[in-house]
């Protein structure tokens, strides 16, 4: 089983994004499972989405302790939240960021890949300008460093789950698809 641990703020939609790529997981035939942990709900406050992704059914419905991948929406997180808590020795991480990996002050020894999902989901629309909304740039970029998944049952789910502009919503994960700087 994988398990993925998203972090984000609330707005940003890391859980929706955990829901898109549930249902990307499902269209390639695997079976999926994501569900939300809120603390205080509200614009900014930190968000945690999980998703688990296996070749047979889903029976666990706990938080993630020990994930195989940290998805991180926004770097300012890692001030105030231990997002890399539990993650395993082989386990990979995905930050938006339009800074290198090396200048993030991140001292893991893990993989880390990055892409600027903010940049991407401003230059196509995706909320505003002070409150971008990254959640399906996010998910084209993981589906990059995790194969299992395909772009084209992302796409697809995307197209099917996004409530507004989705194409706009496809196209800025294709981008982030091919923009991810992979660790």
């Amino acid at each position: 089983m994988i398990e993925i641990r998203i972090h984000g703020r609330g707005g940003q939609g890391a859980v929706v994004a955990s829901e898109m790529l549930a249902r990307a997981a499902v269209k390639d035939g695997m079976h999926a499972a994501a569900f939300p942990f809120f603390g205080v709900e509200r614009r900014g406050a930190p968000v945690t989405a999980y998703c688990r992704i296996d070749d047979r059914p889903i029976r666990i419905h706990a938080g993630i302790y020990e994930p195989d991948y940290v998805v991180v929406l926004d770097p300012s997180l890692f001030e105030f939240v231990d997002v890399f808590q539990g993650l395993k020795p082989e386990g990979r991480i995905l930050v938006n960021t339009t800074r290198k990996k090396e200048e993030l002050g991140i001292d893991v020894p893990n993989r880390i890949s990055t892409v600027d999902a903010t940049g991407i989901a401003l230059r196509h629309g995706l909320g505003s300008g002070t409150s971008p909304i990254v959640n399906t740039a996010i998910i084209g970029a993981f589906v990059k460093i995790f194969p299992r998944v395909s772009l084209e049952s992302t796409l697809q789910s995307i197209r099917e789950a996004a409530p507004v502009k989705k194409e706009a919503n496809a196209a800025a994960a294709k981008e982030a698809y091919d923009m991810t700087k992979e660790g």
